[in-house]
């Protein structure tokens, strides 16, 4: 065999195991962005008001910071920040009144949704009460909608919200 020819098929067959490579991995979604509720694409239910309003999202490879402005109890706003990692491990943040938020970001196989498990303790007048739920984040393909569907269990029972976020 002609040592040219060897070479020449031995960079093509490099060439495309390299492009191939990149192809067989699963592009995830990127929530990074600012985000505003659309309340007339969104299904809030009775407990709509505490779904936040706006949505600061910054993800890099690793993993992904989110503030969430939303309504509280007595009607002012507050803003909360959670760090996520992709690695699955839990990550702890502070909500409402100093409460912890322990939670866990996984991916779908397709890297199309986000999937976020937490729990939330919090203190009302000296008793300890639990919420835990999931979100699942996903972006519409032209990147300028993103749906976050809560679905939570709490002493007051379960509630399900679908909010609808415009790109700012």
């Amino acid at each position: 065999m002609n040592i040219s020819i060897f070479k020449k098929s031995m960079v093509s067959i490099l060439i495309a195991a390299f492009l191939f490579s990149f192809t067989t991995i699963a592009d995830k979604a990127n929530f990074s962005g600012n985000w505003s509720l659309n309340e007339g694409k969104s299904e809030l239910g009775d407990f709509g008001r505490f779904v936040p309003r706006k949505i600061k999202a910054e993800q890099k490879e690793e993993g992904i910071t989110i503030s969430k402005t939303a309504t509280s109890f007595n009607g002012d706003e507050v803003t909360t920040t959670e760090t996520l990692t992709f690695d699955g491990k839990t990550s702890e943040s502070v909500v409402f009144g100093g409460s912890k938020k322990k939670s866990v970001a996984k991916w779908s196989d397709d890297g199309k949704t986000l999937t976020i498990s937490y729990n939330i303790a919090f203190e009302r007048d000296g008793q300890t009460f639990e919420i835990s739920g999931t979100e699942t984040w996903s972006i519409a393909s032209d990147g300028k909608s993103l749906s976050v569907q809560n679905s939570s269990t709490s002493p007051q029972g379960e509630r399900t919200t679908k909010a609808l976020y415009d790109k700012e």
